[in-house]
């Protein structure tokens, strides 16, 4: 999904119009006068997060990787909650990967993203993650259905939709409050809630579950082992888990996932069949898939399905 521009008004409008200034300078291949206007701004509203965060990308940009990580650390201070993502991009600036991206960032890109998401998503993006995860819980398990499934990260209800017909009880939970409220409208789910996903899963009495999903979710997540260990808790035994991530490239990582430019995660196949043996799961299918495109280019992934033991 691509990144939706969040600005945050510094309060004082001299700085608002010089950054918004910038972006058109930049806009039109100015961006050393841009990067300068930008430390204007900031002079006057030092403490501007967005100001702090929008230097960053111009001074990554113009090449200064030192400077731009210090602004983006700068913006990460003065935003507790890191709506921007700062600290995800000072870490690909140091070629760090955090083991999980800020929640606020999270939140916040899908509350400004709630609108379009689907128009954006399917029509622009041609997304096929739940096709492909439905698919792949066939294979799994030929025409099984489940009494209690969840929908971890359920967005609008792109996944609930195809797994209406499977399931005698549907439930969703997702950190952003408007994505929530869009799925509401379509009357797909039984339940619906706002919130973390491994922290909803540790709440849910032990083996409640028959049925975990996540179609395109995990990608914001690095360390996959809390969300597969509280899944595993929450499941029956052979219920199933099913989700999809971005696959890591030939470039390996001993961690098993590293973080993108997109600021997105990838993981590795052998990460994820790890991962789930270790917590107790019989991997039943890992197959390669085409997420959606990104620009023109097809972007690679793996849908997954296991089964607790």
């Amino acid at each position: 999904m691509p990144m939706i521009p969040i600005f945050l008004s510094s309060g004082e409008p001299l700085a608002d119009r010089r950054y918004h200034y910038a972006t058109e300078l930049d806009a039109r291949g100015e961006t050393v006068a841009a990067a300068d206007l930008v430390e204007q701004a900031l002079d006057l509203a030092a403490g501007w997060a967005a100001g702090w965060f929008r230097l960053g990308e111009l001074r990554e940009k113009l090449g200064a990787k030192v400077a731009a990580a210090d602004a983006f650390a700068k913006a990460a201070a003065l935003d507790p909650d890191d709506r921007l993502g700062a600290a995800l991009k000072r870490a690909r600036l140091d070629e760090e990967t955090p083991v999980a991206p800020p929640a606020g960032y999270v939140r916040a890109l899908f509350e400004a993203y709630a609108d379009t998401f689907e128009t954006a998503l399917v029509d622009a993006l041609d997304y096929r993650a739940p096709d492909h995860l439905l698919a792949a819980i066939e294979v799994a398990g030929p025409g099984r259905r489940f009494a209690r499934a969840l929908d971890l990260g359920c967005g609008t209800g792109l996944m609930g939709a195809r797994l209406r017909a499977r399931v005698e009880r549907l439930e969703g939970v997702d950190l952003s409050e408007r994505m929530i409220g869009e799925a509401a409208a379509k009357g797909i789910y039984d339940a619906l809630a706002v919130g973390d996903i491994v922290a909803d899963l540790l709440s849910r009495p032990a083996g409640s579950l028959d049925l975990v999903c996540a179609a395109d979710v995990f990608c914001y997540l690095g360390d996959l082992a809390p969300v597969i260990a509280a899944a595993h808790r929450a499941l029956a035994p052979g219920g199933m888990i099913a989700f999809t991530v971005e696959r890591l490239g030939l470039q390996d990582d001993p961690r098993g996932y590293r973080l993108l430019d997109s600021l997105r995660y990838a993981h590795g196949t052998g990460y994820l069949t790890d991962r789930l043996t270790v917590s107790g799961f019989a991997v039943e299918v890992t197959q390669g898939i085409l997420l959606r495109s990104d620009r023109g280019h097809p972007i690679e992934g793996v849908a997954a399905v296991a089964r607790r033991r």
